[in-house]
Order: C-alpha cells, then structure tokens, then sequence
C-alpha cells in the first residue's frame, strides 16, 4: 500500500495493546496506544525524531526535560520536537488512556505490537 487510509479514532479507541504500528512509511510512522490507568510510556528522548500525539480519550500529563508538565485531554494534540526529553502519563487513576502518535522519522520496526509496557520494554533492550 502506498499510504494509510483508516478510521484513527475508532482505531485508536478500540486499541487494547500498550503499542501498536498501523503505518510505516519511509519518513513517518502511524502508532497507537493504550495506557492503562496511572501507566506512563516513560522518560525519553529521540534525538533524531519528532513526535505527535493526539489524545482520543482520557487525560494525559506531559513532562518536558523533567519540569515543564502539561495536562491535556482529548482532543489535544502535543508536538515534541527532536533532542526534547519526555514522558507522557495517564492522569486517570481508573480510565485509560487512549492516543496515537505519529514519528517522523519511524521509530519502531514495522507491524510492531507490543501488547504491554513490560512487553514493550523487553523488545527495547535486545
């Protein structure tokens, strides 16, 4: 296929696996994820990748280079450019957290499905 065609919110929403590539082209990346209650994705940083977010349900904090913290909603959109340390966590302490992201350039092998964040983890150490 030469693009991504597809219902994001409906996909995104329905999305029970911590990550999961929909997409991966040669200079972008469609991922969705599901953070379960108070779960975070962790702090990172990409040095050579810029990443968008957008939340489709529940309430997320960012935190930037350890002390800027937003909290956002669905419907936000959050862009964190290149070099920029992050960490996005469910604010919810009983609902999940549904978003996708979007890397440019990828960041994951292609078809990953990571079903949860320890899962997720272990790929990222091999």
């Amino acid at each position: 296929m030469a693009g991504y065609v597809g219902p994001i919110e409906k996909l995104t929403i329905k999305n029970k696996f911590f990550r999961q590539v929909l997409f991966t082209g040669k200079y972008s990346q469609l991922v969705v994820m599901h953070l379960n209650p108070k779960e975070e994705i962790g702090n990172e940083v990409h040095p050579a990748v810029d990443q968008f977010f957008r939340i489709e349900e529940g309430r997320a904090k960012f935190v930037f280079n350890r002390t800027d913290v937003r909290v956002v909603k669905a419907g936000d959109a959050v862009v964190v450019p290149a070099g920029t340390y992050h960490n996005v966590i469910n604010a919810s302490p009983t609902k999940p957290l549904k978003l996708y992201t979007l890397y440019t350039p990828p960041q994951h092998p292609d078809g990953t499905i990571h079903k949860t964040k320890a899962e997720a983890e272990a790929a990222e150490h091999h």
